[in-house]
């Protein structure tokens, strides 16, 4: 039996965003049923090379199949201009749960990108308006091309507005999708009164303010993906209704963090976690009007659901490198 060996080029093709935003609802789901284990992600930090290590290792069991994993991932902000290579680089150890044997080694760096877009998917169709025709970025690189992608297939998407102080990375998104949507560069507000508002940069002092955004705006916080990252200012959290992924990763390192530590947030602020809307234990919009916050941290269980559907349509097609990595023939 081989192990396969999947680029990003395969997993890019084989992660079919339908099929992976609900393989990632059925992880959030299995994680509120209390049938995934994921212990907290460890970080190894770096300053000397401003980075950092990020272990995230996980089993889930939705009821209907069962996948664990491994992704081993980093964050290192100067690799683009130092090093010509991406700030986040990751590799997906993917193993069947009964015998452990691993049954594909992929690039972790799409498949990250994949399941975050599709976890601001199943946040966007719990806690959006249902006629939200309308989606801002803040942040123009890679993950806003797969914020657009995913959140289109959940919501009839028509109009992009995209901020980023680069207007090179505005230019190029928009000559992307100008055949698609009806796409333009603008300003955060601009941005922040569509519909749906995904924010993807790395900031420490929120850029989005409560004025920024409109009564019915659902805001994807994604930026925030460690300790004292914050892209939204407290007024507009406060006035928010806060859904997030992970109490323990999001009150350390999500969009809240800050003002959870500070005291300006608390538990009574939060609305629920993702996976009690999934569930139904927690309701998600409820009116026309209201402003919404989901807080994704990202969790090690949406890699191995996403991993699981590369894996099984990259074995139908028979695609990446197959190798003999155990090389165990059984006793003699």
């Amino acid at each position: 039996m081989n192990t396969i060996l999947l680029d990003s080029d395969d997993v890019d093709e084989h992660a079919a965003l339908g099929d992976v935003i609900d393989a990632v609802e059925q992880a959030f789901a299995a994680f509120e049923r209390g049938t995934t284990q994921m212990p907290a992600k460890s970080y190894i930090d770096l300053p000397q090379y401003n980075g950092d290590f990020r272990s995230m290792p996980a089993y889930l069991d939705t009821g209907e199949w069962d996948a664990a994993g491994l992704k081993w991932v980093n964050v290192h902000p100067d690799n683009p201009e130092d090093h010509d290579l991406p700030t986040v680089l990751g590799t997906m150890i993917y193993s069947d749960p009964e015998t452990a044997f691993p049954l594909a080694i992929m690039d972790g760096t799409t498949l990250t990108m994949k399941r975050t877009g599709a976890a601001a998917a199943v946040a966007t169709d719990y806690l959006a308006v249902e006629d939200a025709s309308s989606l801002g970025l803040v942040g123009a690189g890679v993950q806003s091309y797969t914020q657009l992608e995913a959140i289109s297939e959940v919501r009839p998407i028509e109009e992009v507005v995209i901020s980023d102080p680069d207007d090179e990375r505005v230019q190029r998104f928009v000559e992307t999708y100008e055949d698609r949507f009806d796409v333009c560069g603008g300003s955060i507000s601009e941005a922040g009164h569509c519909d749906v508002l995904s924010t993807v940069t790395p900031v420490e002092e929120p850029i989005v303010g409560l004025e920024d955004v409109g009564e019915r705006t659902h805001v994807n916080a994604i930026g925030a993906d460690a300790e004292g990252k914050h892209e939204l200012a407290d007024a507009l959290l406060e006035a928010a209704t806060i859904v997030i992924d992970d109490h323990e990763q999001c009150t350390h390192s999500g969009e809240i963090n800050v003002p959870y530590r500070a005291g300006t947030l608390s538990d009574a602020d939060i609305h629920g976690e993702i996976g009690e809307l999934v569930v139904g234990s927690k309701a998600g919009r409820t009116g026309e009007t209201g402003i919404t916050v989901f807080d994704s941290t990202g969790l090690a269980i949406q890699d191995v659901a996403a991993a699981r559907v590369v894996y099984e349509r990259a074995s139908v097609d028979g695609a990446g490198y197959g190798f003999d990595m155990v090389g165990f023939e059984g006793s003699p």
